[in-house]
């Protein structure tokens, strides 16, 4: 197909959306290491799971073998709201850029809750509901996975208590409301609300907070509660297999035009994002029918894949959940109060830590003002604010692009544009008043979390 055919954006047809998540887990030769009890240390059960989380959600999250789940068909008729979302071609990235490189990106603002999180909210708040449960709790950094859970329990009736990291809940006042605005109460997290949250202020006083420190509380707030659940919106399994909508469609519109991309890239928090994307592409390197370069980007200030240590740890600062082998930096480490958002959390997806330390992906960290110098970059000539997060992809793949400039390579680059920044105008201000720092931990502070690492054979 000749080059002036490939529209500035390709869109399917509703008809073409997924009507099953793709599970990688099914494809994985080395699979995910099994949750693991707290007090036994022995691999967590349905049963012991299903105290915290919905049923339908529990099976999901445990099953390792089914390659594809069927979507709901109320679940595939919200999505249509918003989905299926567009795969951009940055002709005028590329153009200021100078770069032979052909860039693509998925954008995943086009809703409310300007991100991709509402394809895992509205599947939870689902089985919360089918489940026959009063609400949810649960924990936000950014606020997009707050924001979308509260749509998500708005649409369903339930309802939504949000802890908050306590840095974007000062940062971040107008996500807060627009959660208040669906319904939800919000806290900033840790607070004195829960038992664990006391704990942690009298530990670290003043802490501005960690995602760690909000799962803990909201964790607490559901297992002490009748009729509430746990949800969460990156990190587990279940939420990858919800994710990779995103991947499944941008596969499905390259496929379209006969584009085989080389590198994908996308933003590494917990996980959620960058696992939904790379779905379908690392199902094909699993199986040995294609191979594409993937490459995870997390922030320096919390470099989980690129200095912490693969290990079981506590998924939560309190040490109240199960334990997950994952890239970590320790339960116990509380980043920056930097403007990643989204991208704080102490540890990895496990699916994703196993698949990187399977030699399978690779990971880059980047500095905050070079990350925001990207972000202007990308929205002066693509028309798109994005989301600080989302901006971690964006450098890399401009770096990606200058590289194909110097060396004559026409590699085609995708990347996955989570969401918009315009709840983000506090970092922008910072970043234009050059008051914006980069604290980059050090090996000291990293290997005195390392070392308090749980003990597990």
């Amino acid at each position: 197909m000749k080059e002036n055919k490939i529209p500035y954006k390709i869109y399917l047809d509703e008809k073409e959306m997924p009507t099953a998540w793709y599970n990688m887990r099914a494809d994985m030769k080395n699979k995910p290491a099994p949750l693991l009890n707290p007090g036994t240390l022995r691999p967590m059960t349905a049963e012991e799971l299903s105290g915290v989380f919905c049923e339908e959600l529990v099976k999901q999250e445990l099953d390792d073998t089914t390659a594809y789940f069927e979507i709901p068909e109320e679940i595939r008729d919200f999505y249509k709201m918003y989905r299926p979302s567009p795969l951009v071609r940055a002709y005028c990235l590329e153009k200021k850029l100078g770069t032979p490189a052909k860039i693509y990106y998925k954008f995943e603002g086009n809703n409310t809750s300007g991100s991709h999180k509402l394809n895992s909210a509205i599947a939870q708040a689902y089985y919360a509901k089918k489940q026959g449960l009063k609400g949810v709790t649960t924990e936000t950094g950014a606020g997009q996975w707050g924001t979308a859970l509260s749509m998500a329990c708005s649409y369903f009736e339930l309802d939504c208590k949000v802890y908050m990291v306590k840095v974007s809940y000062e940062q971040k006042p107008f996500r807060r409301e627009v959660m208040r605005t669906y319904g939800a109460s919000v806290t900033p997290s840790p607070s004195m609300e829960t038992e664990v949250g006391k704990k942690i202020l009298a530990e670290f006083p003043g802490t501005t907070g960690s995602l760690g420190c909000a799962i803990s509380e909201a964790v607490e707030a559901a297992t002490t509660r009748e009729g509430y659940r746990y949800v969460l919106g990156s990190v587990l399994n279940q939420v990858l297999l919800h994710q990779s909508v995103i991947g499944l469609e941008t596969k499905a519109a390259l496929d379209k035009y006969g584009i085989k991309p080389d590198i994908i890239i996308g933003c590494a928090g917990g996980g959620s994002n960058l696992g939904g994307l790379i779905a379908p592409f690392m199902g094909e390197k699993l199986r040995g029918e294609a191979d594409y370069r993937i490459i995870a980007v997390e922030p320096a200030s919390c470099p989980s894949f690129t200095r912490g240590k693969f290990a079981y740890d506590f998924c939560d600062t309190g040490m109240v959940c199960p334990l997950a082998k994952m890239y970590t930096l320790g339960s116990s480490f509380i980043p920056a109060a930097n403007h990643a958002g989204g991208l704080r959390y102490h540890g990895m997806s496990t699916t994703l830590s196993q698949l990187y330390d399977d030699g399978l992906m690779e990971a880059v960290s980047v500095k905050q003002t070079e990350v925001f110098q990207a972000a202007e970059q990308f929205a002066r000539v693509e028309g798109i604010l994005p989301a600080p997060e989302s901006s971690h992809a964006i450098k890399v793949a401009i770096d990606e692009a200058m590289r194909c400039k110097e060396t004559g390579e026409e590699k085609t680059i995708v990347f996955g544009l989570t969401g918009t920044g315009y709840f983000d105008m506090v970092a922008y201000e910072k970043f234009h008043d050059g008051a914006m720092t980069d604290y980059i931990p050090s090996d000291e502070e990293i290997q005195a979390n390392i070392d308090r690492l749980p003990k597990v054979d």
